[in-house]
């Protein structure tokens, strides 16, 4: 009996012995992965001025549409279209004379009130009339002075004059056109200086003050920058979007920056600080964390690890080659500039990463670096189309 289990044994360990080098000599035969073809970059520590971007829209200082509070009969336009005017000066005469007649018969009605006063206080001194007199004559002279100041007032409304300094839009008004009260004359807004407003996010607020320098780009002139002052900040944050409304004002005395333009707006936050630099290309966004792949030499192969007889044998490098590596990294990210990227945690300097090709790669998988085509990594990019 004893003899039987030993045989028995025996034989189940023969069998195992034989599976496990079949398995053993399967594996040796798997060929290894190719090596992929990646671009790298270096991990590197420059100057780094932290900044708020953000997307604004430029408004006048002084800016309305210019309409009538009357209605009437346009007699004289006295401006063309686009032209700079001063305060006070006038625009639009519209046909008053039957205003201009009531008013004259409203002053000569004062003045026949102030005469009959003054005869009836020389008629006083002689006892001729009783004070009840001159106190009803004061009060109607008074009331004729208030509809002569009324009918003056109504013959200034059908004079429009510009209520600031500006630049005049485009009108089609043309004289003997009839224009009612409210109607929309012209345009005038003031373009010297000019306003930005913008929004930023609300965790942006400790970084923001009254009297910070902002700068602003616009497309219509590209390379060109200009810079203002910010000169307001809401009190409030809007609860939808969480964002908080800033004002800044931009001089502008060439007049190029036109009301309702879009602007890029940079302002800088805080001092000069050194950064761990990559491209933008080189981090990988994943929902569980962002990562990057750290080129590295592989580690030489362990004594006793040659494969299985009859398995082929792989390859050796050639002579002072070095096996390149792709390990996996999570990292922190920081503020970005142009194609460039903070990282804050997870990396240091000189290290070498992968700055294109990281879809094709997992730990462990060789690579192959080709700097012939490198990804953008400038701080202040500028469009490349012509």
């Amino acid at each position: 009996m004893i003899i039987m289990i030993g045989c028995v044994l025996l034989l189940v360990a023969v069998l195992a012995f034989g599976k496990f080098m079949q398995i053993r000599a399967l594996i040796a035969a798997v060929p290894k992965p190719a090596p992929q073809t990646v671009s790298t970059a270096e991990v590197q520590k420059l100057q780094w001025q932290s900044q708020f971007t953000a997307v604004g829209t430029l408004n006048p200082v002084r800016g309305a549409d210019l309409s009538t509070e009357v209605a009437g009969l346009v007699r004289t336009v006295h401006f063309k279209s686009g032209q700079d005017v001063k305060a006070g000066t006038l625009l639009i005469e519209l046909n008053a004379d039957s205003d201009i007649a009531l008013l004259h018969s409203a002053e000569a009605a004062a003045a026949q009130a102030a005469t009959v006063l003054k005869r009836d206080q020389a008629q006083l001194a002689v006892q001729a009339v009783s004070q009840a007199q001159i106190d009803a004559d004061t009060n109607d002279l008074k009331a004729k002075r208030a509809q002569v100041e009324q009918q003056a007032a109504v013959v200034a409304k059908k004079s429009i004059r510009a209520p600031f300094s500006g630049r005049l839009g485009i009108t089609t008004l043309n004289p003997g056109q009839y224009v009612n009260a409210g109607d929309k004359l012209v345009t005038l807004q003031t373009l010297d200086p000019i306003y930005v407003d913008f929004a930023l996010p609300q965790q942006q607020l400790a970084g923001l003050a009254v009297g910070q320098v902002v700068n602003l780009t616009v497309d219509t002139f590209p390379g060109q920058a200009f810079s203002g002052k910010i000169n307001a900040i809401s009190p409030k944050v809007d609860a939808a979007t969480r964002n908080v409304q800033v004002e800044a004002t931009v001089s502008n005395p060439k007049q190029q920056l036109l009301p309702g333009m879009f602007a890029n707006v940079k302002i800088d936050v805080g001092g000069v600080q050194e950064q761990l630099t990559l491209p933008s290309t080189a981090v990988t966004y994943n929902p569980y964390g962002s990562t990057v792949y750290v080129v590295k030499e592989a580690e030489p192969p362990k004594a006793g690890s040659a494969g299985a007889a009859g398995a082929p044998a792989q390859p050796a490098n050639p002579p002072g080659a070095k096996q390149l590596v792709a390990q996996q990294v999570f990292i922190e990210t920081g503020p970005t500039r142009g194609d460039q990227i903070a990282i804050v945690k997870g990396l240091t300097a000189g290290q070498v990463v992968v700055s294109s090709g990281q879809n094709k790669l997992k730990n462990g998988t060789p690579v192959v670096v080709d700097n012939s085509v490198q990804p953008a990594n400038n701080p202040a990019p500028t469009p490349q189309e012509k």
